[in-house]
């Protein structure tokens, strides 16, 4: 049997903030928010419940049911709340990697300050104001590039994957450093007798590359890298972009004379 659909003005958006008729409620819908927010952001979002958040303003758990009807709309709300924290202009530029590189960049500083955000942004997508303007935002840039709503969803949350993705690796990496008290170098100087055994094991030709030739980059450039190949990637599928196959041919094509002089003494 299915669930019952829930009426439009059950919608948290659809709803004014405070109501219409009876008593005026003593909190506005900002501080409810702004306190589950701290609270998600010092204990995690598994802390998060009427029942602390009205302790944490000072009220009443019922009260705060004449704000909103379940915790999800209060999950909603925070989700929207921070997304303001976004601060991106009110149009695209019209450099739609521009406008995309900035909105993944401050995508990734409001995740790494509120830690629980990706968890509940990888569900549904939150249909607040704030959450509606950064959609809006990103497809905007991608708008008048040849592109179908279709595709342009598709690069958008390409782009959305990656920044939660790379965000996630970070916060890890805090967690771990919590836990164990080592910071990345510390670890890996932990990890060295172990690590020589494998690479004069011979079975892992790879991981003997990675750690004696690669470079072990800070997060900020990693990121920036990382970034802009998946800019890369984006524009290799905007119309009249050249196939994979084509780019190959290129990349491997010989110099002209000219080039050849500039290239070889």
């Amino acid at each position: 049997m299915s669930a019952e659909v829930p009426s439009t003005t059950d919608v948290v958006w659809m709803r004014p903030e405070r109501p219409l008729r009876g008593p005026q409620p003593s909190h506005s819908r900002a501080e409810i928010v702004a306190a589950a927010v701290r609270i998600a952001d010092t204990e995690g979002v598994g802390a998060v419940s009427m029942r602390r958040v009205a302790a944490e303003i000072g009220s009443g758990t019922m009260s705060l049911y004449r704000y909103m009807t379940r915790k999800d709309d209060l999950l909603d709300l925070m989700m929207d709340a921070v997304m303001a924290e976004l601060d991106l202009p009110d149009a695209p530029s019209g450099d739609w990697r521009a406008d995309l590189r900035l909105q993944a960049r401050r995508g990734r500083e409001v995740g790494i300050r509120h830690p629980w955000l990706g968890e509940l942004a990888a569900g549904r997508p939150p249909l607040g104001p704030n959450s509606l303007r950064t959609i809006e935002f990103a497809l905007g840039a991608l708008d008048g590039l040849g592109l179908d709503i279709d595709a342009m969803l598709r690069l958008v949350g390409i782009l959305t994957a990656f920044v939660r993705g790379f965000v996630q690796g970070e916060l890890a990496e805090q967690e771990a450093r919590r836990r164990t008290g080592l910071d990345p170098e510390q670890w890996r100087a932990s990890q060295a007798v172990y690590i020589r055994t494998l690479i004069a094991s011979g079975r892992y030709p790879m991981l003997t590359r990675a750690v004696l030739d690669a470079e072990h980059l800070d997060p900020d450039t990693s990121f920036e890298l990382a970034l802009e190949q998946v800019l890369d990637g984006l524009a290799a599928s905007l119309p009249g972009a050249l196939s994979l196959p084509e780019r190959i041919r290129q990349s491997s094509r010989p110099p002209s004379n000219a080039e050849g002089r500039r290239l070889v003494p």
